[in-house]
């Protein structure tokens, strides 16, 4: 934000100096005027130039917003939308109650292009990336259908609901990749470190080593000698398949059609997509867009390209004439509970409700099916680090007792 030099009388007549910032000169007076002074002059202490603006815009265009910071953004727009003050106004007063800059700079931003005549939906596309299309065309639907206040509540309680689910989500696999992160960290440790000091316990023995034993010695002698290249190799394996996936499409589809036919994998991202896609639709169906722009959209919010080819053949089929549940029917990638639920808010006329009860369907169902998987996850690993200490202690007491049958 510009800072401004000011010459201003005060209440009593005497001249005061300094300097105050705003998004314009006008806007600085105003702040005066609401202090009790009387301003004289208000000049930019450093004029900015297009280029300047430019840059600073393109500095947060690629940056993100956080589900909690998007979410409460727009509850506080819609807040005090709905106590009737204007727009720009609103934007200006959500970005002072930010403590974060960057948040702060994009909502001055898009409140300058307001202020020019843009629409906020318009305004809102120099930062896609912080307001995804979905946002956008919500809030466009919001303003054509003059009820914005109404739509950003919406908004607001889609945003917060996926940003729980979320959390859900990613809690209930912490432990697991904990767990499995620890197994492997202590099985590294003893080959490096128990077992090659147990070695030396063997090698002035004559006797022939049983094979578990010479098994284990040989993995513990290969990862001391080409651990750091085998992890250097994981390591760029993962770096090559995550450019692969980001710059081929074509591979990217092979990926996602693989996992696809993996059985419990399939059900995981069947459910997290067939939400999403719900959940688009019944929130773009409410706030009045078009059924096949609101599944072009929401193809777009889904993770699988299988499944978002899916979704657009559905906005086709659709666009020809065809019934929403039967176009999604079509691809077998949707839950036929959440067919039918659709079929049935077609037949009664209550789409949108029926849609947002789908997605809360399939969300409960994915949070049981990760919990079902997290409660068999536990005892699996303690199974597996029980068979590998077991198998480690026999290496180590095969040749030991047999040791000591010699020696009796």
């Amino acid at each position: 934000m510009p800072a401004f030099n000011y010459l201003a009388l005060d209440a009593r007549g005497r001249q005061k100096k300094g300097s105050l910032e705003g998004d314009s000169a006008r806007q600085v007076r105003q702040q005066l005027r609401e202090q009790g002074f009387t301003p004289l002059s208000v000049e930019a202490t450093v004029k900015r130039s297009a280029d300047q603006k430019t840059g600073e815009v393109r500095k947060y265009s690629r940056q993100r917003l956080s589900s909690v910071d998007l979410a409460l953004v727009t509850r506080q727009l819609a807040t005090l939308i709905q106590a009737a003050l204007p727009i720009d106004e609103a934007l200006s007063a959500v970005a002072k109650q930010t403590e974060k800059p960057r948040i702060k700079s994009m909502l001055l931003e898009i409140r300058s292009k307001v202020k020019e005549g843009f629409s906020l939906a318009d305004s809102l596309t120099q930062f896609p990336y912080a307001f995804p299309e979905l946002y956008r065309a919500t809030v466009r639907a919001g303003e054509h259908s003059g009820h914005l206040d109404l739509v950003l509540e919406q908004l607001a309680d889609y945003t917060e609901q996926s940003s729980d689910t979320q959390k859900k989500i990613k809690g209930a696999l912490i432990y697991p990749v904990v767990i499995t992160v620890f197994s492997i960290g202590i099985v590294v440790l003893l080959l490096n470190f128990v077992i090659p000091k147990m070695v030396t316990v063997f090698e002035n023995s004559s006797q022939e080593l049983p094979a578990l034993t010479a098994a284990l010695i040989s993995a513990s002698e290969f990862l001391q000698a080409y651990g750091l290249v085998l992890l250097l190799g994981i390591i760029a394996v993962a770096v090559g398949f995550k450019q692969a996936l980001s710059r081929r499409q074509s591979f990217r589809r092979k990926v996602h059609l693989m996992l696809l036919r993996v059985p419990l994998v399939a059900k995981i991202i069947r459910g997290i997509n067939s939400a999403r896609v719900a959940s688009t639709l019944s929130i773009l169906a409410r706030s009045g867009v078009q059924l096949v722009e609101a599944l072009q959209i929401a193809a777009q919010v889904t993770s699988n390209l299988c499944i978002r080819q899916a979704v657009e053949q559905a906005a086709d089929m659709l666009r020809e004439g065809s019934s929403l549940n039967h176009a999604l029917g079509q691809s077998k990638y949707f839950p036929p509970m959440m067919i039918q639920m659709i079929a049935s808010g077609e037949s009664s006329g209550e789409l949108d409700s029926m849609l947002g009860r789908a997605a809360r369907n399939q969300e409960r169902e994915l949070e049981n099916l990760i919990g079902t998987i997290v409660s068999l996850f536990e005892p699996l690993m303690m199974v597996f680090m029980g068979i590998v200490i077991l198998v480690i202690v026999l290496a180590i007491m095969m040749p030991i007792i047999s040791m000591n049958n010699l020696v009796a």
